[in-house]
């Protein structure tokens, strides 16, 4: 088995290299026992910093990508993926090998065609824990994933056609209910699994480096105009400004 680990990276120095790092122990620690195997892929998107080269420096695969949108980079690190799954972790996280043991597991019982994990955040800030508590239930009663840990069989990822490009958030709940129908339609002794033992470790920085007001606007405008929100590169400012 390969697995091909695949990061978006913006403008990421100052987390990527630890986080990589952090990756890669992870993943060898959980797959080599089980003689499986896995690559490194990050692609740099449009990026005005030192990541293309910290992430060659970590060994990664380095690919680029012009267009400055979350769902582009992850597609076009897909571009050179030669794995039979695909994972996609975002620059800001790192999962633990226990979280990755466990992903095997599911894996291996050939009843999956998908897994997302729940998140833990390094903080207690009541704003992050009030909306990861809301996202947690969300996430295991719809079974839609996370975007900063998405688990994907390589061919039906291929099949739904990747992440949609029209959406600049939000991207990974379209590709889970993409997936969702595929599995219905095409495989149906397969579904999505949220992995809940070993939470993703991701970072808190939406909360440390915009103010309340900004993450309460935000979230106002999407809850009532989600797809003019969710379209609009300007309205997702808090993923793209580049504030790190």
């Amino acid at each position: 088995m390969l697995v091909s680990i695949v990061v978006p990276a913006f403008n990421e120095e100052k987390l990527l290299g630890p986080n990589l790092a952090a990756i890669q122990t992870a993943a060898t620690t959980a797959w080599t026992p089980l003689g499986w195997d896995h690559e490194l892929i990050v692609c740099d998107n449009n990026s005005t910093d030192r990541t293309a080269a910290i992430a060659a420096d970590h060994g990664a695969h380095v690919v680029f990508e012009p267009i400055n949108q979350i769902a582009r980079a992850r597609n076009t690190g897909t571009s050179v993926a030669r794995g039979r799954w695909l994972l996609f972790i975002d620059a800001d996280s790192r999962p633990s090998a226990a979280l990755l043991t466990d992903l095997a597991a599911a894996i291996a019982t050939d009843t999956v065609i998908a897994c997302g994990s729940t998140l833990r955040f390094p903080t207690s800030h009541p704003l992050l824990r009030l909306g990861a508590a809301a996202w947690q239930t969300w996430s295991r009663l719809l079974r839609h994933m996370a975007g900063s840990f998405v688990a994907v069989e390589t061919q039906a990822f291929r099949e739904v056609g990747g992440f949609p490009t029209d959406l600049y958030v939000g991207e990974e709940l379209e590709l889970s209910r993409r997936l969702q129908h595929l599995g219905r339609d095409r495989y149906p002794a397969q579904h999505i699994r949220i992995l809940t033992r070993h939470p993703l470790l991701t970072s808190p920085r939406k909360v440390e480096l915009y103010s309340l007001r900004e993450n309460l606007t935000f979230a106002l405008r999407t809850f009532t105009q989600p797809f003019k929100v969710m379209r609009n590169r300007d309205h997702c400012h808090l993923w793209y400004d580049g504030r790190r």
